[in-house]
């Protein structure tokens, strides 16, 4: 059984009027306790949840069902990437998972923190404190150097002045390669070199989870390729939790799975996925979708 400090503890041991009977009903009952414990605790190795999903846009005979009770969760030290044709709603997930936007109804958590449940300032702490964003644009401040851009959310939230968070700054910098650029400005870096220090940033404050939409859009396919890695990088090395939104197959074969959307609605995952299986992943959908009756016009 468990302690009340959670740790193991010996077997109930029945009294002299204890039968054997009740000695093993008292044992079922502490396995069945810890059994619930161990539930529980899985339940928050999600870094970020959405259940019962459900964001409607406009009203009336205008209505867009964006997203159409999805359930789904991004599990802590893994890379997720999230597809789907264009309208199937895979921004407006990552949006309403990351506290960008509120869902019609259904919940969405970060940790074990309800989104739908705070208030306009408790969000923004806890986006600020528990969350990184890398957006298709990299969103530098030009007059700063990139040692200065990847401190800033903690420079405005005034962290990060103890030796630990300089000792995980560091480390950062040398993952993402940037260690002979921290002087220079986001006008003097390549496209490649800018979205590096927006992951930087991104991961500076240590978040459980960072969201990038889309991070390699405006990125030629080499530099691409070495943001992919970085995210990787970041995920394995470092233990973060990074769930990405991607139309490419190339981008999505970065990641440890990949979580398809169709029409608002959850439809599909892969674990381990390649290049190809993805691909003709999304082949299966266009054929789908050529035979549907029409498309539902939802954001993507």
């Amino acid at each position: 059984m468990t302690t009340a400090t959670g740790h193991p503890g010996p077997e109930p041991n029945p009294g002299p009027g204890t039968t054997t009977l009740d000695a093993a009903r008292v044992t079922d009952a502490a396995r069945v306790t810890d059994a619930a414990r161990v539930t529980d605790a899985a339940r928050v190795t999600d870094a970020a949840r959405v259940t019962d999903a459900v964001k409607v846009y406009g009203s009336g005979d205008t209505a867009v069902r964006a997203l159409d009770g999805v359930s789904v969760g991004f599990p802590a030290g893994r890379f997720t990437a999230i597809m789907g044709p264009s309208g199937s709603g895979k921004s407006t997930l990552m949006h309403c998972a990351a506290g960008l936007d509120t869902l019609t109804s259904g919940t969405a958590r970060i940790g074990s923190a309800e989104l739908g449940a705070l208030d306009d300032r408790r969000l923004t702490l806890l986006r600020r404190d528990r969350v990184g964003f890398v957006f298709q644009a990299f969103n530098l401040v030009p007059t700063l150097t990139v040692a200065e851009n990847i401190t800033l959310p903690m420079d405005l939230a005034r962290k990060g002045g103890d030796r630990a968070s300089a000792e995980w700054t560091d480390a950062l910098i040398d993952v993402v390669g940037l260690r002979d650029r921290l002087h220079h400005r986001p006008a003097e870096l390549s496209g490649g070199q800018q979205q590096r220090v927006a992951v930087a940033r991104a991961f500076a404050g240590r978040p459980d989870v960072v969201f990038a939409d889309e991070p390699t859009g405006n990125l030629d396919s080499r530099s691409g390729e070495d943001v992919l890695r970085l995210l990787g990088r970041a995920v394995r090395q470092m233990d973060r939790t990074v769930v990405m939104v991607t139309h490419d197959p190339v981008a999505a074969a970065h990641a440890d799975e990949v979580v398809f959307l169709a029409d608002g609605r959850l439809v599909d995952t892969m674990t381990d996925p390649t290049a190809d299986k993805v691909l003709d992943r999304l082949k299966a959908f266009d054929t789908t979708s050529a035979a549907a009756p029409g498309g539902k016009g939802a954001p993507s």
